[in-house]
């Protein structure tokens, strides 16, 4: 099981914060640069679905650890709120995706074997100067490789 847990650094010059708080049936993960809860989004899998591995680092970066894939068949749910745009509820469902799985992998590696719980994401993030793009940015997709680094500033994670 997942202890709580709470991380901030400054990320592209804002502050963000990362709360894990486990439950008995899910998880929940807030990321927030805004000091609040923001959008909430539930992703489930199912129990039978395999998690894929990481792919192995890239030999040129060998200190660089890529994140694992997000299986095709998380299912996310909105539970409150919405984001504003359909390109930001795009990145949402992208970082809610990234989010759980990492949790999942996380409890995957733990020494207790335990059932996949949901996993519970609320986001509030700063949005980037090209909000009237509908496309994702080179910014929207490097705040994904972050989500890792944090990841692994919490205490109970194992070095990859």
């Amino acid at each position: 099981m997942l202890p709580s847990s709470q991380v901030a650094r400054e990320i592209d010059g804002t502050a963000t914060e990362v709360l894990i708080q486990a439950f008995a049936d899910r998880i929940l993960v807030l990321v927030t640069q805004l000091g609040k809860v923001g959008n909430l989004i539930q992703a489930t899998i199912p129990e039978t679905i395999p998690l894929l591995p990481p792919p192995p680092p890239d030999p040129s970066q060998p200190n660089v650890f890529p994140l694992p894939v997000p299986p095709p068949s998380i299912q996310l749910t909105p539970l409150l709120g919405n984001a504003p745009s359909q390109r930001l509820h795009t990145l949402h469902s992208l970082y809610t995706s990234q989010i759980a799985t990492l949790v999942w992998t996380a409890e995957a590696e733990g020494p207790v074997d335990t059932d996949r719980r949901a996993v519970v994401v609320g986001i509030a993030l700063v949005q980037s100067a090209e909000t009237a793009d509908t496309a994702l940015t080179d910014h929207d997709l490097r705040r994904v490789g972050y989500l890792y680094t944090f990841w692994n500033l919490f205490p109970y994670r194992h070095s990859p």
